[in-house]
């Protein structure tokens, strides 16, 4: 099979391997789109470290080929988003069953829209952070793939104002096709915010970003959710005494961790974002599509801050 090789000089090559076999709990599925997400640039940069050479690529959309010991045999055939460990960005891919989920007649390409994206989106609006009806949300990375599905997902549970923030104009005027209330550049953030405040901050940010939240941006009884390190991985301190003197909360969120401590959690909050996806109250983004041979320049892309929405990979 083909297969895009993250080698050890840090180069993608396409090159032929064999086909996988799918051990006990997994399913090898024969791929058509794999998304492409940040933590891609985290494993190209030595963040996540994992030996070279590697077959990148964390979420693919495409038929089950094959089952292991424990899996209904009736899946083979299976129309499939799947959350992988690895090895997307190629022919086939095993996945674990339990995160491998039948898309029904929903398209591939859409479906590869989805990813980790969609359950991170979904859980840090309904698990994480609970997001209640008239609350005032803030999402930083606002035009990103989870940030384009969490203000769909804020907005059914009834949040009232939803700001995103966003670090191009061009970024601004993606993000405004999903509803936000307002979109404010990085660069104007905080200063052009005012006075208000929010029940709810979604950061993937860090640094100075998060420590503002927390201090100056979150109202009585709020919550932020910290899901990532766009900016810095610097530690941010909290007072903990500050923190309960104003309610406020702060919390995080990791999908790859909670895959492996609470698969079958994750697997149902990616079902509940597929069913609204079906059902056509929430749309995923995709916004750019390449070439296996091109996922260099993808993820070089993405790295940059140059894509908005969600990147795919066509590999069949």
């Amino acid at each position: 099979m083909k297969a895009a090789v993250l080698d050890t000089d840090d180069h993608y090559r396409v090159t032929e391997l064999d086909e996988p076999t799918p051990g006990p709990g997994q399913v090898a599925i024969r791929v058509a789109y794999a998304g492409i997400q940040w933590g891609d640039t985290m494993v190209r940069d030595g963040h996540f470290p994992v030996p070279r050479p590697f077959v990148p690529g964390f979420e693919a959309s495409g038929h089950i080929t094959a089952v292991g010991e424990g899996v209904d045999a009736s899946r083979v055939g299976e129309p499939v988003t799947a959350l992988t460990m690895a090895g997307a960005y190629a022919e086939v891919v095993l996945a674990p069953a339990v995160l491998t989920l039948n898309i029904g007649d929903l398209p591939l390409r859409t479906a590869a829209g989805l990813g980790w994206g969609a359950p991170t989106a979904y859980d840090l609006i309904n698990t994480a952070a609970h997001v209640r009806p008239g609350e005032r949300v803030l999402i930083h990375a606002a035009a990103g793939s989870v940030g384009t599905l969490a203000i769909q997902f804020a907005r059914l549970a009834g949040a009232d104002r939803i700001v995103g923030v966003v670090g191009t104009a061009g970024r601004a005027d993606h993000a405004a096709q999903f509803g936000y209330d307002q979109l404010l550049l990085r660069e104007d953030f905080p200063a052009k915010l005012g006075d208000d405040k929010f029940d709810v901050i979604l950061d993937p940010v860090g640094g100075a970003t998060r420590h503002a939240g927390l201090v100056e941006q979150l109202a009585p009884h709020g919550r932020l959710v910290a899901y990532g390190n766009l900016a810095t991985y610097e530690p941010v301190l909290a007072n903990a005494n500050d923190l309960l003197t104003h309610g406020k909360s702060l919390l995080t969120y990791n999908s790859n961790l909670l895959s492996q401590t609470h698969p079958k959690r994750l697997a149902d909050s990616a079902r509940r974002a597929l069913g609204l996806v079906a059902d056509g109250q929430v749309r995923t983004d995709i916004t750019a599509e390449y070439d296996l041979a091109d996922l260099a320049m993808a993820v070089q892309r993405l790295a940059e801050g140059a894509t908005h929405g969600k990147s795919i990979l066509r590999i069949a």
